[in-house]
Parts: structure tokens; sequence; C-alpha cells
């Protein structure tokens, strides 16, 4: 079993991705696509990982990167890959399956709240999570629900906040990768009483957080 990483911008890595994936001793590949490094063979892998990154999935003139990703996606599914988008990773899985991606109500940055609904209780992965749990946002837009997709997670005001597509395809709004360190690392170009809080808040979340991330992402893998 091989899983394909995939970058969208050197800031945005795997986190606590990569460190399960090295716990487990799962070989794995990273790739970054604003390189212009080309998409390996899909027979090579089991399990895609779509990251995050700044740009939005509409935005194909100006990364073009982003066409071949889609066309990618879109073979992953079809060969019954096991899939996992974060952020914008989870909304270039909607797009492929035909969902709408648009700009949120809100522009979510720090800890929400998230809540499972009676899809989320039920399901392999999320059921291991609490009813309702923190978790840490970055993103400025959000993604329909695709057609024959679940709603596992929502949130207020952006209730789409993770979905499952068949039984193998997971598309996660909220950041589950995060480490403290990568926190710690985007927040430097804020400034003011956000930041502050927000890292406030880190420090009294991030042990219970990562524990659950760590469980999740196992599991997913394995």
């Amino acid at each position: 079993m091989t899983v394909l990483i995939i970058k969208h911008i050197e800031t945005e890595g795997p986190g606590l991705i990569e460190y399960c994936l090295r716990q487990e001793k799962i070989p794995y590949q990273t790739i970054d696509l604003q390189t212009g490094i080309p998409f390996p063979r899909l027979d090579e892998f089991q399990h895609i990982v779509l990251l995050g990154g700044p740009m939005n999935v509409y935005e194909e003139d100006r990364y073009p990167f982003l066409r071949g990703e889609d066309l990618f996606i879109k073979e992953s599914i079809q060969r019954g890959k096991g899939i996992l988008g974060i952020c914008l990773g989870a909304q270039l899985i909607a797009k492929a399956l035909r969902a709408k991606v648009y700009k949120a109500p809100l522009k979510e940055i720090g800890w929400y709240d998230v809540f499972l609904t009676e899809e989320g209780s039920r399901d392999s992965l999320f059921s291991r999570l609490p009813k309702t749990f923190p978790a840490f946002q970055w993103h400025e837009d959000t993604f329909e629900i695709p057609d024959g997709g679940k709603l596992i997670a929502t949130s207020t005001p952006v209730t789409h906040q993770a979905f499952r597509y068949a039984e193998n395809v997971y598309g996660l709004q909220f950041h589950l990768e995060v480490t403290e360190q990568m926190i710690l690392e985007w927040m430097e170009d804020c400034e003011g009483r956000s930041r502050s809080e927000i890292l406030m808040e880190t420090e009294t979340k991030i042990e219970t957080y990562t524990r659950r991330g760590i469980e999740f992402f196992k599991e997913f893998f394995s």
C-alpha cells in the first residue's frame, strides 16, 4: 500500500498525516503541484490525500495545474481509490463531483465548533470523534454536497464541514492535519487581538486535537 500526498503550496504540508504514515511504516510519496511535477500513475497508489492551499478551485487560468488535478481526482474516484481532501482538497473533490464551490458567508480563521450529523455519528471514521468538537479552520470558500454524497459534519455559519461520497471518498473543510508548529507559522502574518486569541486557544486545545487527528488518520489508512 502506497499513499500519494498532493500539496498545492509549500506552507500547507501533511502535518499529522505524515506523522501517522511514518508511525505505521506506510510508504508514501509527496508531490508539490506548484513545481510543475507531473501526476504519477494511479496504479502505484491505494490512497490519495489532497491538501489545502490559498487558491480557489475556479482559478484554473491562474493555476493551470488545477485542470489536470480535476481530471486526476475524477479518475481516482472512478477507480475506487481511498481519497481524503482537506480544505481546498475537499473543494476540489466537490468540484470533480459537479458540486458548486463558492464564497462562504464568513472567512473562518481559528477554532470553531463542528457538529456530527446523524450520518457522521454512524460513519466508520467520524464516529470515533465526539459529536461536538473544536476544529481549526482557515478558508474563505465552501462547497455544496455532491449528488450521492452524505453530509457528516456541520457548523455555523458554514454548514458544510465534511462529507463522504461512496464509502471511500472524504472531504473535510477544516484542518484536522495541523500541528501546533503549523498553526504558529500560519499565524505569523496575522496581527491584533484575533491572533493572540487564536494562539491562546491553540495552547489549550492542540493536545486533544492532535490525539483525535492521529486516531482519525490511522483509521483512514488502515
